[in-house]
């Protein structure tokens, strides 16, 4: 198998994660986004949405989409299972997956596409917006204070154990604080002992 990655994107680094977590071997090529790689014609056949990652079988069919090759891979590879061993785990694990997705990423992403960093990658490709970017700030913080309440409760997203949600909520973090300015305020002790207790996992160097 062959992984299309960016080495600094976030959504191949959560694949990675996964993979360094089943101890699969899989070929890494890296994608030049900057030099538009990702928007050729020879890339859109493999997904036409023309985004990072892509996985190419051992079949050469491809797979988009970060949970979609994910649930791939653990289909071929059941075990450490991480999407869940009972129907309860399964949508669990499913649900918090989501909430991290839909009210996490999707403001990180925004500030990410307003911010600064964006600004001098894309210069004149587009208008950003400084009123999105200072709600999503705000959203971003906000719902870190919700998780750190959350997590007083539990050791790990969706439960007692590793999982996907983990997966997602480390690299929208780590992403957030190293690349977009959001990195969650110090006195967040449980979101930080979670961070610490995640981030210690080989997998997470991936």
């Amino acid at each position: 198998m062959k992984l299309f990655d960016v080495t600094v994107a976030p959504n191949p680094r959560r694949v990675r994660i996964f993979i360094a977590e089943k101890g699969i071997e899989v070929e890494y090529q890296q994608v030049d986004m900057r030099g538009g790689e990702h928007k050729t014609p020879d890339f859109l056949r493999m997904n036409p949405s023309g985004k990072i990652p892509v996985l190419e079988t051992d079949n050469g069919e491809h797979i988009g989409e970060s949970v979609a090759i994910c649930r791939y891979l653990e289909a071929l590879h059941p075990e450490p299972n991480l999407f869940g061993a009972t129907p309860v785990e399964l949508g669990q694990i499913e649900m918090y997956n989501r909430i991290l997705e839909l009210e996490l990423w999707t403001q990180i992403g925004t500030s990410w596409v307003n911010g600064p960093v964006v600004a001098q990658i894309a210069a004149g490709r587009f208008k950003q917006n400084p009123q999105a970017k200072e709600t999503s700030d705000k959203n971003t913080h906000l719902f870190y204070e919700r998780l750190n309440r959350e997590l007083k409760d539990r050791s790990y997203m969706a439960g007692k154990r590793f999982t996907l949600a983990d997966i997602t909520a480390m690299t929208a973090v780590d992403f957030a604080s190293e690349l977009v300015g959001l990195k969650p305020e110090e006195n967040l002790e449980h979101l930080w002992d979670w961070h610490e207790r995640v981030s210690a996992r080989p997998s997470a160097k991936a």
